[in-house]
């Protein structure tokens, strides 16, 4: 019986046709393709094209040919499907060459750090593989779904300023959010878990992260944790995944106590209070109607407003302590509160703890 000669996996510079394998075949029996094409029934043309990768082998093709070379039917029909895939994945590679630039404006070497591609040699492959992270098939695709203002999600200013980093972050808290599943969105049991989770915060991380995304995945809001990265100078960011599920991606950008929570209430509040349509992203310099309004939602869920005149007035670490006592909150979000109030940035440092990233 013949054997295939060549494995057909993909080669980037070549793809095997099938005629070639059936030309070995007749070859190796002395038979004419005149003699083939009446075995088969079919015409000189026709095999001529079928050498030469221009006419598919079909599956009629592939039955006439099990009974004329016996080799089955589903190996030449394999044969053709490998060289069909080969042939496209060459034109893709083509393609793809031509966007190489785009590659560039994208955080490859932060995502292979993070383990989340492959240190790729081949630079086409590698911009394969970064198209695959995003779960797009091309770079106008990605463009359509994060730039182009017919497709893309309308967003907080800020994204502009640096779109494709940022959208690499986004990406990455997207992608563990699909992993954590949720019930149906449900707004009145989304606030009451805010409500208890406003008790964690006197936790410790190990403690209060899962209780928020455990309390929050019920409410059908899923929490991401993605570390910073370079030239995304964001806190957080909150986006509805469809309907029924919402996301709320955080870092420890500023590492501070006072700012994590901060950020967690705020894109809450987006949830709570903002448009499903948009995406929101956390940033202290782009301030617009929304973000003003989830600020004073956050800052009045942690500390009610009226008391701000209370906190401004103190003077000794005590009476932080005991503030943060009676409304139990981490001791770090009155001090926080306190220095935003008066602008005395040292004061009450020793209050607040410093949240680190564990290493893997």
């Amino acid at each position: 019986m013949l054997k295939a000669k060549k494995k057909y996996g993909f080669d980037l510079d070549y793809a095997i046709r099938p005629g070639e394998t059936l030309k070995e075949f007749i070859e190796s029996r002395g038979m004419t393709d005149r003699e083939l094409a009446i075995r088969t029934d079919l015409t000189v043309q026709s095999l001529s094209r079928i050498f030469k990768g221009e006419q598919p082998i079909s599956y009629e093709t592939a039955n006439r040919l099990e009974l004329v070379t016996d080799m089955p039917a589903s190996f030449w029909n394999n044969l053709e499907a490998n060289y069909r895939e080969q042939l496209t994945k060459l034109q893709e590679h083509g393609q793809l060459a031509d966007d190489l630039e785009w590659l560039k404006e994208i955080p490859v070497a932060e995502l292979i750090k993070r383990g989340v591609i492959e240190p790729l040699k081949d630079r086409v492959e590698l911009l394969r593989a970064v198209l695959g992270f995003f779960g797009v098939s091309s770079v106008m695709a990605w463009h359509n779904l994060w730039e182009n203002p017919e497709f893309a999600a309308r967003r907080s200013s800020c994204f502009e300023t640096l779109p494709r980093p940022t959208a690499t972050w986004l990406r990455l808290g997207e992608l563990e959010a699909l992993q954590i599943s949720t019930n149906p969105y449900d707004r009145k049991k989304f606030f009451d878990a805010l409500l208890k989770i406003k008790t964690l915060t006197c936790d410790e991380p190990g403690d209060f992260l899962p209780r928020i995304k455990v309390l929050c995945a019920e409410a059908g809001v899923m929490v991401s944790l993605i570390p910073e990265m370079r030239k995304v100078p964001w806190n957080g960011a909150s986006k509805w995944l469809n309907k029924d599920k919402a996301m709320i991606i955080l870092s420890l950008r500023g590492k501070s106590e006072d700012k994590f929570w901060f950020s967690f209430f705020h894109e809450a509040g987006h949830i709570l209070k903002g448009s499903k349509l948009k995406l929101y992203i956390n940033d202290e310099n782009c301030k617009d109607e929304d973000e003003h309004i989830a600020d004073e939602f956050a800052a009045n869920i942690l500390i009610p407003k009226k008391l701000n005149d209370e906190i401004a007035s103190f003077t000794t670490y005590d009476e932080i302590l005991t503030f943060a006592g009676k409304l139990e909150i981490s001791p770090g979000i009155v001090a926080g509160r306190y220095q935003y109030l008066t602008k005395k940035w040292n004061f009450f440092k020793k209050a607040q703890k410093k949240f680190e990233w564990e290493k893997q």
